[in-house]
């Protein structure tokens, strides 16, 4: 799971970049963007977050329950799901030119009649969406992990290989008017369509192997009511979320063209270490951590929080210094291929204002991980419900009064202070329901982190003043000694300041500490 996971970031950071590079930053990216992520939203308010919140356990209890393993349980569910997803699909599709006007307004750098026809291509996938997610569901509740984690692999390399084909089409997708006859709009929508049918039906020699058989079985079981209250909570949850996205492209694209997309790769980027640290430390604790809720011993939980929390300050502060020190020339040279080139140093400025966000998204996920493992679904709606709330004025402010080219910088500094107000919120309620929950630890362990931050920026700005890097080799010249730069002081100096964390983790490795959780009792006082 852990290289699956590992592989499929990759290989989606490059179809990124391919997309970047063969579309650019502007008005057709952004438009693509928008109709590519509709049927990912509209799935994840149908079934996504009630999938893995509710469903997988219901799934194993009743493999445990029923006589025949669950069988007709899950016969019952894939038949429900399809038919939702299917009328879903078919409504989403008719209603496609209402939703481009949606998310993107009527702007004038707005493309809604291009983002339509991308949508008739791409919404059809809700239902494939479901059924990668569901199958993948009742692999995982069946102790079968690999085809879930490798399927999303198989839809990047689909999407790359048709990003190829998109290049060789000779001409342009025609903006004004938009057709869906246009050969190059068709080769990159049915590609991204062939990718997610793809990461679908691959698991399906997995369902056979583990023991699934498919049959329609029509009617409704009472386990799936006795769940609906939890799922409410997290069909709103994502509601809540889904408004702050609305809004956010809507403000995106009354910017200049691109704004859109570069609010995503930003989001991308920021998610990226997260996805390969972040997750992985949060993966090997969420089991110990649900154990002892489970036992009522909530001093064990508040120990694998701070845990957790302060491991995540020590990955992630580093990080953090990196992307705001190297934001331009992360954009610069990771985005200066093809037609993406003339908003790269934008999308890097973007990344440089909102860095401070990472560590925060990292532990409000952290937090919201807790209070499900209390089985409290209400708790994370209603830290969502304040974020959004916070950023939603933001959001609107911004095309008000930044120029156009610095609304995306503005929306994406907004997204990152909610993530702030959202942690702040989630460790006081966290402290309400746990009693002490260790958070001056935590903040000790920040302090030695901002201590190292200052002699590490320090010596990047000498270096800069030193030299004249100019250009893609500049900026990756600039990005390599940062990224050195930063490591090796802000390391020494946790050192010095005797952090636990980091000093504890150099006596073993910390691969190892991650995979094998069941012997990781966390870090030792100094």
């Amino acid at each position: 799971m852990a290289v699956a996971t590992l592989v499929s970031r990759i290989t989606g950071f490059l179809r990124q970049l391919a997309l970047a590079a063969v579309l650019g930053l502007g008005v057709v990216n952004d438009s693509y963007t928008v109709a590519n992520t509709l049927p990912a939203m509209l799935y994840e308010i149908l079934l996504g977050g009630v999938l893995t919140s509710v469903i997988v356990p219901l799934l194993v209890r009743a493999a445990k329950e029923d006589p025949d393993r669950g069988e007709a349980y899950v016969q019952r569910l894939v038949t429900v799901a399809f038919v939702v997803l299917s009328a879903a699909s078919v409504l989403a599709v008719v209603a496609a030119p209402l939703l481009a006007v949606l998310f993107l307004g009527t702007g004038e750098d707005a493309n809604p009649q291009l983002a339509t026809v991308f949508g008739f291509l791409l919404l059809p996938l809700i239902l494939f969406y479901g059924l990668s997610g569901l199958f993948g569901a009742i692999l995982n509740a069946r102790s079968v992990f690999g085809p879930p984690a490798w399927a999303p692999v198989l839809n990047n390399v689909i999407v790359l290989a048709s990003l190829g084909a998109y290049a060789l089409v000779p001409g342009e997708i025609s903006v004004n008017p938009a057709r869906l006859s246009d050969p190059k709009l068709l080769v990159l929508g049915l590609g991204t369509t062939a990718g997610i049918v793809a990461q679908a039906l691959v698991q399906l020699p997995g369902l056979r192997r583990a023991g699934f058989h498919f049959g329609w079985r029509w009617g409704w079981d009472s386990r799936l009511t006795q769940a609906s209250g939890m799922a409410a909570w997290f069909v709103v949850y994502v509601l809540v979320g889904q408004l702050g996205f609305v809004v956010t492209t809507r403000s995106a694209a009354q910017g200049d063209p691109g704004g859109v997309v570069i609010y995503s790769l930003v989001w991308l980027l920021l998610q990226l270490p997260y996805g390969v640290l972040g997750y992985s430390l949060l993966t090997a604790i969420m089991p110990r951590m649900s154990a002892a809720a489970a036992d009522a011993d909530w001093r064990g939980v508040v120990e694998h929080l701070s845990v957790a929390s302060r491991y995540l300050i020590v990955l992630l502060v580093p990080i953090t210094v990196v992307f705001t020190l190297a934001g331009e020339p992360i954009g610069v040279a990771l985005f200066s291929l093809g037609k993406a080139g003339s908003n790269a140093e934008r999308l890097g400025a973007a990344l440089a204002v909102s860095a401070f966000g990472l560590l925060p998204y990292a532990v409000t996920m952290l937090q919201l991980r807790v209070f499900y493992a209390m089985a409290d679904a209400r708790t994370p709606t209603m830290i969502n419900v304040i974020m959004v709330g916070v950023k939603l004025p933001l959001l609107l402010a911004c095309p008000v009064y930044l120029d156009d080219a610095d609304v995306v910088l503005g929306l994406t500094a907004a997204n990152s202070l909610s993530l702030a107000v959202g942690a702040m919120v989630g460790q006081t309620w966290l402290r309400r329901r746990l009693g002490r929950v260790e958070t001056k630890r935590s903040l000790i362990t920040f302090r030695n982190c901002v201590i190292g931050a200052v002699p590490a920026v320090a010596a990047v700005l000498v270096l800069r003043a030193a030299t004249d890097w100019d250009g893609v080799s500049g900026a990756w010249l600039d990005l390599v000694s940062t990224t050195l730069i930063v490591a090796v002081v802000m390391g020494l100096a946790l050192v010095l300041l005797r952090t636990p964390e980091l000093t504890e983790a150099l006596r073993a490795p910390v691969l190892d500490r991650l995979v094998r959780s069941s012997s990781w009792t966390g870090p030792r006082e100094p």
